[in-house]
């Protein structure tokens, strides 16, 4: 990555730790790489500088502009912290569903958060609709640029370096890479880092079981922030999945309890989704491999959720 002045330079380069007291005898290593570590305590900083650096370079957009995306909170505080030290504005369609912390968060930064109202604080596929539509009509006014989290082929880019980071930590030796999927971006950029370096992985999308939309087309109601809400993620290549697994959403919460408090890790639902199948995936590969998974952001953006309390 480039390097860049003010908070932008500490972006990238977090802790790659091997988890300890959690993961059985006989299992295999569970790395997990810390995304917390960002200065908006979430890997989606990493996309954020590569879209609008890259809208910049190209004219798509210029200072004092707005940059618009519908957001659960922490995609649209990795903007809103860029867009700042860019020199451009940001607003931002969010909702009730999701932690209140990361809206006070896109305000400190200088966004206008527009908040759509859900139902009984449950993400589903149509409030995200709602929440798309609202922000591709303000990105139509001008001076405004849609940032395309779910389009944009930057997005997917600005997670290659995480993958780079992964390998030359490990060598590039290691078996197995799960993460759960959002958009798809996040899993296969990074896979597209750790080829780029020789490692060649089995790769393996997580999901909440409460919405099993890559498993079994269904979509239904839950509560991990940020992942399983559009049944087709427009960067997911399903070709390259060795497998789609589901997690039970109760079991991911409680693991970013114990991961708090046994490991000394905090991290949201997506982090606790990803280390219970990273674990579970240790178990039955056994000792002498290793499994590579995300600690997608930081608990902090959680604590007034239900997670914690």
């Amino acid at each position: 990555m480039e390097i860049f002045g003010g908070g932008l330079a500490a972006i990238g380069n977090t802790p790659l730790v091997r988890l300890g007291k959690i993961v059985p005898d006989g299992a295999a290593e569970v790395w997990v790489k810390l995304e917390g570590g960002n200065p908006t305590g979430s890997y989606k900083d990493r996309m954020a500088i590569s879209v609008l650096t890259r809208a910049l370079e190209r004219g798509d957009v210029s200072a004092g502009d707005t940059v618009v995306e519908f957001t659960g909170g922490s995609t649209g505080t990795a903007l809103a912290f860029v867009s700042a030290v860019l020199g451009l504005k940001f607003t931002a369609v969010f909702s009730d569903a999701f932690s209140h912390s990361k809206q006070l968060a896109m305000e400190a930064f200088g966004a206008e958060v527009l908040v759509e109202k859900s139902v009984d604080g449950i993400i589903t596929h149509e409030l995200a609709e709602r929440m798309k539509q609202r922000a591709l009509s303000l990105a139509e006014q001008p001076s405004h640029f849609y940032a395309n989290q779910f389009g944009s082929p930057d997005v997917r880019q600005g997670y290659a370096p995480m993958g780079q980071e992964i390998a030359r930590s490990l060598d590039s030796d290691f078996d197995v890479f799960c993460a759960a999927v959002g958009t798809g971006a996040s899993i296969m950029g990074t896979l597209d880092g750790m080829r780029s370096l020789g490692a060649e992985p089995k790769v393996i999308a997580i999901e909440p079981a409460q919405s099993p939309l890559l498993t079994t087309g269904k979509s239904g109601g839950h509560k991990v922030e940020g992942i399983a809400v559009f049944p087709d993620p427009p960067f997911l290549d399903r070709s390259v999945l060795s497998e789609v697994r589901t997690v039970d959403q109760d079991k991911a919460f409680e693991m970013c309890r114990r991961l708090a408090r046994e490991e000394g890790i905090f991290g949201g639902g997506s982090t606790g989704l990803n280390v219970c199948a990273a674990i579970e995936l240790a178990v039955e590969l056994g000792s002498g491999n290793r499994v590579v998974t995300f600690g997608c952001d930081n608990g902090v953006k959680y604590l007034d959720g239900h997670i914690y309390r």
